[in-house]
């Protein structure tokens, strides 16, 4: 089994940045062998996907957060992040980390972002 828990969520006015990370536990050659992603969920909206990274590093964007966001993994500390810059207002959501290998899915419990001023 494996576990998923994000930090780094927080408060931050509108041009701000914050860091997000989500930490692994469980089994290390399943998480690393896992395609990871950040997926946020405003009020009212759906579940949306981010960002995602492969396995091998390879990285894809929504439109919404290109050249604002990026994520990037640690296999040896089982770390995944997603630095967030130039932060805007409708980028306030419940960001959660998910890891997919196979048919399985794991997911985080969320953590809150709020960009106001």
């Amino acid at each position: 089994q494996v576990q998923l828990v994000e930090s780094g969520g927080g408060l931050v006015q509108p041009g701000g940045s914050l860091r997000l990370s989500c930490a692994a536990s469980g089994i290390i050659f399943v998480i690393n062998d896992m395609a990871m992603g950040w997926y946020r969920q405003a009020p009212g909206k759906q579940r949306e996907l981010v960002a995602s990274i492969t396995r091998g590093g390879s990285r894809n964007y929504d439109d919404s957060v290109k050249g604002r966001f990026t994520i990037s993994r640690d296999n040896g500390k089982r770390l995944v992040y997603l630095q967030m810059n130039s932060l805007k207002s409708e980028d306030t959501a419940v960001y959660y980390c998910n890891g997919q290998l196979g048919s399985q899915n794991f997911w985080g419990q969320g953590t809150q972002v709020t960009v106001s001023s």
